[in-house]
């Protein structure tokens, strides 16, 4: 073999040589499974879905409570919701004559406890040992309008005996229970009358009042 046909076949070989280096194995022309080049990245997809997803919120914080809810935000509508009706172991009790000649006397009560009350209707009065009670003069008020008596404050109402007209008798002293619309027992409160005339058909008393003149005018 001549020289130049010699060295063209061993440039045929080299050539062949070096196309199979460069080419792909079989495993990589059939998707098998290759070492990834240093430069490869995970897919977009991948990235997205372990990444925290924006849409994502924080817990909510709890609702703060409404001011109508906080203790002590209501209140009794009547402040003197808690006022009860007086008694006679609430209050002191006198009678001063007013009037002789129609035995008029005005009865005078004073809150000795250390709460208000309230001075209801009439008093309930009777006369020394007679039967039955002062008839009632005039009209009281309701109970929401009823007199308030706070500590030390006074309540008045006039009482009348009647005059002299000989269809009554002459007493010494009264007693006087109030009316607390209950069925509460009281311990009836006397005072001094000396002199006294009780008529049969004139006695009677007025509702208790916040002043002396007009307990004795009514």
């Amino acid at each position: 073999m001549s020289t130049v046909r010699r060295t063209a076949v061993a440039l045929a070989a080299l050539s062949a040589l070096a196309l199979t280096a460069c080419g792909p194995t079989g495993d990589d022309a059939a998707g098998g499974t290759g070492t990834p080049s240093a430069g490869a990245t995970p897919s977009a997809s991948a990235s997205a879905s372990a990444a925290p997803s924006k849409s994502a919120t924080p817990a909510a914080k709890p609702a703060k409570p409404s001011k109508s809810g906080s203790p002590g935000a209501s209140a009794p509508a009547d402040p003197d919701f808690d006022v009860f009706p007086c008694s006679t172991y609430d209050v002191t009790f006198t009678a001063s004559l007013a009037e002789p000649t129609t035995s008029s006397y005005l009865l005078k009560i004073t809150n000795k406890g250390t709460k208000a009350c309230r001075a209801l209707g009439h008093p309930v009065v009777t006369f020394g040992g007679l039967d039955g009670q002062a008839t009632e003069r005039g009209k009281a008020p309701g109970i929401e309008d009823a007199i308030r008596l706070d500590p030390g404050e006074s309540a008045y109402a006039g009482l009348m005996g009647g005059a002299v007209d000989g269809t009554g008798k002459t007493v010494d002293s009264i007693a006087m229970t109030m009316n607390t619309e209950s069925d509460l027992a009281q311990t009836p409160l006397k005072a001094a009358t000396p002199g006294l005339y009780v008529s049969s058909t004139k006695n009677s008393v007025t509702p208790w009042v916040d002043n002396a003149e007009d307990a004795l005018s009514l």
